[in-house]
């Protein structure tokens, strides 16, 4: 999987309410402009209820990381 920024990741998500569980947070991007590269990137993510950009590009950067992706 290509590495996405994490500045994508806070456009797309840009406005959303926290907390947010993981499929509002792919419904949300996904309005606003997500490329595929983000949609995987928080398709891959851990369903759990993020209650903040920082934890949602942790856990992003966490996928990253076991992927092999520096």
């Amino acid at each position: 999987m290509e590495k996405v920024s994490p500045k994508d990741v806070e456009k797309c998500l840009k406005g959303i309410d926290y907390p947010a569980s993981k499929q509002d947070l792919i419904r949300h991007a996904e309005q606003h402009g997500a490329d595929e590269r983000v949609h995987k990137a928080l398709e891959n993510m851990p369903e759990q209820t993020y209650h903040s950009p920082v934890e949602v590009n942790k856990a992003i950067g966490e996928v990253d990381r076991r992927a092999g992706n520096p």
